[in-house]
């Protein structure tokens, strides 16, 4: 083989490699995002849950220091995740702004009575477990009445139900694209060397022998191809937040890293299972069928 076939062949190889990093980085990196939008997706769920809370009453002439001491209690409990204790002076100010005049002037007293307004942890937004809560709250002594709109916990419900169904459905849907893609890639990769897998066969090596730098190579282009998609995913990210800068109160740094995890894990071990099944095709076709 003369120089310009082997600084050829040496260019083709150097391509098949470079395409196969691209493809894998491109796929992973759908699959990432997808695994953004879920991630996201999630977190605007538990908050919009997390806004759905009891609006709860107090007992006309009951002390300031008997609601605060149940506020405290309310705050321990398993269910709630913050409260706010509205005075009788708070709720007539909040009323007037929003009526637009003075309505104790008009009436000669303030009829409003305190409260406390409770947001709930996510877990615990919805019908059965509102009702239980509410049933408990009432049986307070210094409950008068405890109010929350039924309607919207169960269209909110309902909504992220569907939606988790419509994601999970084109979650399933791309990760066997992915597959398929990464799996063809790499089967296209090899087939280039299918001859060199026969010759090294029929001098006598072993399988393993054979498919040992294969198999290290197509783990190798997994790990680059998982690099990349993490880098185009950080800078994806990075243009997000600073086109809506609203998204920073809903990342978690914790949840970012166990997806980069998980991408650079699939990379590998969809590039290894590949490379594996492809050199293993390869050493047990016939001659006559390489051509």
């Amino acid at each position: 083989m003369n120089k310009k076939e082997e600084k050829y062949n040496r260019r083709r190889l150097k391509t098949s490699y470079l395409t196969t990093v691209i493809s894998i980085t491109l796929v992973l990196f759908m699959l990432g995002l997808l695994g953004l939008i879920v991630l996201h997706a999630k977190k605007i769920s538990d908050y919009v849950k997390e806004n759905i809370g009891f609006h709860i009453i107090m007992k006309e002439n009951t002390k300031e220091a008997r609601i605060i001491r149940f506020q405290k209690e309310l705050d321990i409990t398993d269910y709630v995740k913050s409260t706010e204790y509205i005075t009788k002076e708070e709720a007539a100010s909040e009323l007037k702004a929003e009526l637009g005049e003075d309505f104790i002037d008009f009436i000669g007293y303030n009829p409003l009575l305190p409260s406390i307004d409770v947001r709930l942890k996510a877990q615990y937004a919805n019908v059965d477990s509102l009702e239980q809560i509410k049933n408990e709250l009432v049986a307070h002594e210094t409950v008068k009445e405890v109010d929350y709109q039924k309607s919207l916990v169960h269209v909110v419900n309902d909504n992220i139900r569907k939606l988790s169904i419509i994601i999970l459905g084109f979650s399933v849907l791309l990760l066997i694209i992915a597959i398929a893609l990464i799996n063809n890639t790499i089967r296209l990769s090899v087939y280039s060397k299918r001859f060199l897998i026969k010759t090294m066969q029929l001098v006598g090596a072993t399988e393993r022998f054979i498919r040992r730098p294969f198999v290290w190579q197509g783990i190798l282009h997994g790990l680059y191809g998982s690099f990349f998609a993490i880098l185009l995913l950080v800078g994806t990210l990075y243009l997000a937040r600073r086109e809506i800068p609203e998204l920073i109160e809903l990342q978690d740094l914790d949840l970012f890293l166990t997806l980069f995890g998980s991408v650079i894990l699939i990379g590998i071990i969809i590039s290894w299972f590949s490379t594996f099944m492809a050199v293993r095709k390869f050493l047990r076709v016939k001659t006559d069928y390489l051509y």
